[in-house]
C-alpha cells in the first residue's frame, strides 16, 4: 500500500519531468536558427533535419511501449530523460547535413520513448492518487518549453552558441533529473501476475482485455483513440505553422500583431490543461472533450469567418483552449484501458499523434494552393469537431478514475 507522502512526491516527481521535456525541446527549438547557420542550410535541407527529428520520434515510440510494458514506467523514463539531456548536444557540432541527420534520428528516438515513459507513468499515479492529473502533467510541459525557448534567447542574447546552450541546459536537466528520480513512484505490481486482474469492460461496451496481451495499432479503441490525437495535433501545428502568417498576408495585420495569433493559442492551452484536471473529475472526460471539440471548431470558424485580425486572435485562442484538455484525456483513456499493455496503446496513440503534427502543416499549406488559406484553416475545426463527436471513446472503464474521483 503506497501512503499519500509517496504518493505526493510520485505526481511531484513526474510533473517535474514533464517540465524537463518541455525545457529540451524548447531549448532546441530556440537555437534551430543558430544551427541551420552554422552549416549554411537551405530552408529545404533544414526541413530535412527536422523531418529525422519527427521520424525519430515515431519510431522510438514503437519498442518504447513494449518496454515499458516489460520492466515498468520508471525503469525506462528515468534513462531516456538523462539520455533525451545528452543528445540535445551533438545536434549543435554535426559538421554537415547528413551528420546532423543522423544526431537528430537519434535524438528523436529518445525523445519519443520518454514520451511514452512518462505519459504510462502519469497515468499510473494517476490511477494510484484517484483523480485526474494528466491535463496538468501536459500544462507543464508546456510551461517547460516556454522555459527552454527562454533559455536559449537568453544565451543567444548573450553571444553564445548554440553548443554552449545545449550543454548548460543539458546539465541542468541532468541534475535536476538525478535528484527526482528519487521521488519516481515505485514500480506497481508486475503484469500478468497471478491473480491480477484483467479490466472491466467500460461504459463504451469494449470488451476487457486479458492481462499481458498486446496492443496491435487497429486494437478496438486504440486505432480511434490515435485519431482523435492526431486530429488535434494537426491543429497545433497549423496554429504553430500557418496563423501569423494568415494574420499578417490575409488579414494585413502589422507583424507584431500577427504574432499575436499564435501567442494566444498557446497561453490557451497552457491555461485550459492548468483547469482540464479539475473539469475532468467535476464533468467526466466524455462531457469534457465534446465540449472542448466543439469550442475549438466554433471558436476557430468563426474567427476565420469575421475576416478581421482581432477575430483572428480571438479564434486561434479558441483553438487552443479547446484543443487543450483533449490529447491528455485521450492518453489517459488509452493507458487506462488494460495497465499490463498501457505502454504499448500509449506509444500506438502518440505516433499517431505526432503524425498528425508533421503532417498538419504540410496539409494546410498543400489545400491553402487550391483554395486559399483562410479556407485550408478550416480543417483543423472540421476535426475538430470529428473529435467532438468521437468523445465517448475516452469514456472510462472502471479502473481509470475511480467513481467517487469524478464527481466533484
Amino acid at each position: 500500500m503506497i501512503g499519500p507522502p509517496a504518493l505526493f512526491r510520485a505526481r511531484a516527481a513526474v510533473t517535474v519531468f514533464f517540465l524537463l521535456y518541455g525545457v529540451i525541446l524548447g531549448t532546441w527549438t530556440a537555437r534551430i536558427p543558430a544551427v541551420k547557420h552554422r552549416l549554411g542550410l537551405g530552408d529545404t535541407q533544414l526541413s530535412i533535419g527536422l523531418l529525422a527529428f519527427a521520424a525519430g520520434a515515431i519510431l522510438g515510440m514503437q519498442p518504447a511501449g513494449r518496454l515499458v510494458d516489460r520492466f515498468g514506467s520508471r525503469t525506462v523514463m528515468v534513462p531516456a530523460m538523462l539520455v533525451d539531456a545528452a543528445l540535445l548536444v551533438p545536434p549543435a557540432f554535426a559538421g554537415s547535413l547528413a551528420v546532423l541527420a543522423v544526431c537528430l534520428v537519434l535524438f528523436g528516438a529518445v525523445h519519443g520513448t520518454l514520451n511514452v515513459a512518462m505519459n504510462v507513468n502519469a497515468v499510473e499515479v494517476q490511477r494510484a492518487i484517484g483523480r485526474p492529473i494528466v491535463s496538468s502533467c501536459h500544462a507543464v510541459y508546456s510551461v517547460g518549453g516556454f522555459l527552454g525557448a527562454a533559455a536559449g534567447g537568453l544565451f543567444a542574447r548573450a553571444g553564445l552558441g548554440a553548443g554552449t546552450t545545449f550543454a548548460g541546459v543539458a546539465a541542468g536537466v541532468l541534475v535536476v533529473a538525478l535528484a527526482d528520480r528519487l521521488l519516481v513512484l515505485p514500480p506497481a505490481l508486475p503484469a500478468g501476475e497471478p491473480g491480477e486482474p484483467t479490466v472491466p469492460a467500460g461504459e463504451s461496451g469494449e470488451p476487457a482485455l486479458p492481462a499481458g496481451e498486446r496492443v496491435g495499432l487497429l486494437a478496438p479503441g486504440v486505432l480511434l483513440l490515435g485519431l482523435l490525437v492526431f486530429c488535434c495535433l494537426v491543429g497545433e501545428g497549423a496554429a504553430a505553422d500557418w496563423s501569423t502568417v494568415y494574420l499578417r498576408d490575409d488579414l494585413g495585420a502589422r507583424e507584431d500583431l500577427a504574432t499575436a495569433g499564435y501567442a494566444a493559442f498557446s497561453v490557451m492551452m497552457v491555461a485550459g490543461r492548468l483547469v482540464g484536471d479539475r473539469l475532468s473529475a467535476r464533468f467526466g472526460p466524455v462531457l469534457l472533450v465534446r465540449g472542448c471539440g466543439v469550442l475549438a471548431a466554433l471558436g476557430l470558424a468563426t474567427g476565420l469567418l469575421v475576416d478581421d485580425p482581432v477575430a483572428g486572435i480571438v479564434g486561434f485562442g479558441c483553438l487552443g483552449a479547446g484543443l487543450s484538455c483533449i490529447a491528455p484525456q485521450v492518453f489517459s483513456a488509452a493507458g487506462s484501458r488494460d495497465p499490463a499493455t498501457a505502454g504499448q496503446a500509449i506509444a500506438r496513440v502518440a505516433g499517431l499523434g505526432f503524425l498528425g503534427f508533421v503532417v498538419g502543416p504540410v496539409l494546410i499549406g498543400f489545400t491553402a494552393r487550391l483554395v486559399g488559406l483562410p479556407h485550408a484553416l478550416l480543417i483543423p475545426a472540421v476535426l475538430a469537431l470529428f473529435v467532438a463527436a468521437s468523445a465517448t471513446a475516452v469514456r472510462p472503464g472502471r479502473q481509470t478514475v475511480p467513481a467517487a474521483a469524478t464527481t466533484g
